[in-house]
């Protein structure tokens, strides 16, 4: 899985209080670099950061492209899952809100088109596959004919949220949370915003809710970026960004955001109750909405 996320982290815990212990760990997910600083009690913090590993390795045989013995590899090669894990459930259900949250542009099913350009095959047929509405969920999961899934536009937002609320249950009031995309719990933390092309182009104070950032010329299949529309769209902008309540809304709505021109990021926000969008333009004009 190849990051598309281009939002770092400029300084943790700039600005707070350093009232405890910060530590941090640091290691790689689903294809991205991955960071949690924890503030807290030294024993506390090192045991919470201790368990976040075995998280990480429950999402990858989740959610990973590239593990033969994930659970989306097997959809994907058998066109149904029977019995599929609870958060594999629980993430076909948010994938489902953003799809239409987006008006149907957040769409797992492109992953044949992915494939195909990667490939530079004919994307005849895998763009006839691409329709969210034939998958079904009933009694289990199943694609439809020629349909394969991919999650990277969502998945690291769910993962990120899935450490975050461990950190909260184990009573932490502190952590920034880094998978790609970013959460944070108090703060502030200070977030500088890159584009590929232009560079730093802004910065963000996080002390709350989640940010994810989409970048479609970070990585090209060819001629496409590799943020594949599912209708054939070419993306609008060179980066979105997008604060929301949480990072799986925020990972979804960025994917999906590239191809919304400034109407309807502006009824995007709206509708799904999105805290901010930054959107950086093809000549690195800045939008903030």
């Amino acid at each position: 899985m190849r990051r598309r996320r281009f939002l770092t982290l400029a300084a943790a815990f700039a600005c707070a209080p350093r009232l405890a212990h910060a530590n941090t760990w640091q290691g790689r997910a689903l294809g991205a670099e991955v960071s949690v600083t924890l503030s807290g009690p030294r024993e506390a913090t090192e045991t919470a950061l201790a368990a976040i590993p075995a998280r990480l390795e429950q999402v990858e045989r989740l959610f990973s492209l590239y593990r033969a013995d994930s659970a989306l590899v097997r959809l994907n090669h058998r066109g149904r899952l029977t019995t599929p894990h609870p958060l594999f459930a629980a993430l076909m259900d948010l994938a489902d809100h953003a799809h239409r949250l987006s008006g149907g542009l957040f769409d797992p099913t492109v992953q044949p088109l992915w494939q195909a350009l990667a490939r530079g095959e004919d994307i005849d047929a895998a763009q006839r596959a691409i329709g969210w509405a034939r998958v079904t969920s009933g009694g289990g999961i199943t694609l439809g004919p020629g349909q394969a899934l991919t999650l990277n536009g969502i998945a690291q937002g769910f993962a990120t949220d899935l450490v975050t609320k461990d950190l909260r249950r184990q009573g932490f009031v502190r952590a920034l949370v880094d998978i790609g995309e970013q959460v944070a719990l108090g703060g502030p933390y200070r977030l500088g915003l890159v584009d590929p092309e232009y560079g730093l182009v802004g910065q963000r104070t996080l002390t709350a809710g989640a940010i994810a950032t989409s970048s479609p010329g970070a990585l090209r299949l060819g001629e496409a970026t590799h943020i594949l529309s599912p209708d054939g769209r070419p993306p609008l902008w060179s980066t979105i960004s997008i604060e929301a309540p949480t990072a799986t809304l925020a990972d979804a709505l960025s994917t999906a955001a590239v191809f919304m021109d400034e109407p309807a990021l502006r009824a995007l926000k709206s509708r799904a109750a999105l805290h901010r969008i930054t959107a950086v333009a093809s000549n690195g004009d800045l939008l903030t909405l």
